[in-house]
């Protein structure tokens, strides 16, 4: 029973692995509208661009800062940029971050209906082509069209963007806006935030970790954010999974020679493939689980075959430039699997998970020849705080 649970457990994880990315938001671009006429303004608009870039998302264009008299009401200058940010929050995510940036440098907001100084202002004006209206928010910003210093730095990074109201272009809003308030460029520049990760002078990057873990998440982002050729564990039809459920014992080898055999397949036809505009490979598995695996649910006469089949098969194989093992904790890793909710994970044991990380780590501790990193993401999150998703990154970079 217990080899059938192990067995069925892995089967299961194949599976439906692709839909471990499905929860995962593919980046979106949001234009942003930052202001500041109240104490260092140029200071405040920078040190809010950086946050952004540590909560939100990555900083792909700034327009030039714009000095611009205070708009409806009698106050000291503002200076005004705009910005684009590639991020996979939502709209809400978006704005309560902004809010918090703007608390943080001293905004203090109020009912009142009438214009104010501010230390800092920040308003999403586009998210793409979504036209959103909820209580607390309204995308497109519901002002921008009459306001010149508005549109004039979003017509610096997005003049051919529409309007998704108007459907006109940000450019033409801009020749047609009535607002006649002198506005004139500073030679101040804001610094776009960015960090050198330099993930693309590894050729191959396999990342690996326990059920729950995150490694096709992490696997996807660090795919879509540094243009790199994704490979995700396929699932085949399996002519061994009747006979498997019909005679465990008998059909337990054939079949982990099976997933074997899928999986170096694979890998075989991916890595082959050479895409010319992508930077390097990542992959969410190594066919080295397969072995870590078969050790966990075959009995010792099996796993001594199928260890010597797997490595004629395996110096066959391009090794990945750097391997990743994801490790979390079991408490977490039973989380992670309760809130994706799928029904056929909600029976795995911790002493599974527990076997499991054992199996890792002492493969990971007989490779020589392979570059390993373990890195701990206990306690973080890494899909919902942007802070811990760059941590990791720059743990990666520090070992290479």
């Amino acid at each position: 029973m217990i080899l059938f649970y192990l067995i069925c457990c892995e089967i299961y994880r194949i599976s439906f692995n692709n839909f471990s990315s499905v929860s995962l938001n593919s980046p979106k671009i949001v234009h942003i509208a930052l202001g500041s006429n109240v104490g260092n303004r140029f200071e405040l608009l920078q040190n809010a661009l950086h946050k952004i870039y540590l909560e939100i998302g990555e900083v792909l264009q700034v327009s030039q800062i714009y000095e611009t008299p205070a708009w409806g009401f009698e106050g000291n200058a503002f200076l005004n940029a705009c910005i684009a940010v590639s991020t996979r929050f939502s709209a809400e995510e978006i704005l309560r971050k902004l809010l918090k940036i703007e608390a943080d440098a001293g905004r203090v907001r109020s009912d009142a209906k009438n214009y104010q100084n501010r230390s800092l202002d920040l308003d999403i004006l586009l998210f793409e082509d979504e036209i959103l209206e909820t209580t607390d928010l309204i995308v497109p910003h519901p002002a921008m069209q009459n306001r010149k210093f508005v549109l004039l730095p979003l017509a610096d990074i997005a003049a051919k963007e529409n309007h998704p109201v108007f459907k006109i272009s940000i450019e033409k809003l801009l020749k047609r806006v009535e607002d006649n308030s002198e506005i004139k460029a500073i030679p101040e520049k804001l610094e776009i935030p960015k960090k050198a990760f330099n993930l693309n002078k590894l050729n191959y990057i396999a990342v690996e970790g326990n059920i729950g873990a995150g490694k096709t998440s992490f696997s996807t982002m660090v795919a879509e954010d540094f243009n790199a050729k994704l490979i995700l564990e396929r699932f085949k039809d399996n002519p061994f999974l009747p006979k498997f459920y019909e005679n465990k014992e008998r059909y337990a080898f054939p079949l982990e020679m099976s997933f074997l055999a899928d999986r170096y397949q694979q890998l075989s036809d991916d890595l082959a493939q050479y895409d010319l505009f992508k930077d390097f490979v990542i992959s969410d598995y190594d066919v080295f689980k397969s072995l870590i695996f078969a050790k966990i649910t075959l009995h010792e006469d099996e796993y001594a075959l199928y260890h010597k089949l797997f490595h004629l098969m395996y110096k066959e194989l391009v090794k990945p430039d750097l391997y990743i093992y994801l490790y979390q904790n079991t408490d977490r890793l039973l989380e992670n699997i309760k809130a994706r909710g799928r029904d056929y994970e909600q029976n795995i044991q911790p002493d599974y998970l527990v076997e499991i990380n054992k199996s890792y780590l002492n493969f990971i501790k007989t490779q020589t020849n392979m570059k390993v990193q373990i890195i701990d993401i206990s306690g973080k999150d890494f899909v919902n705080n942007r802070a811990d998703y760059l941590s990791i990154l720059e743990e990666i970079r520090k070992a290479h």
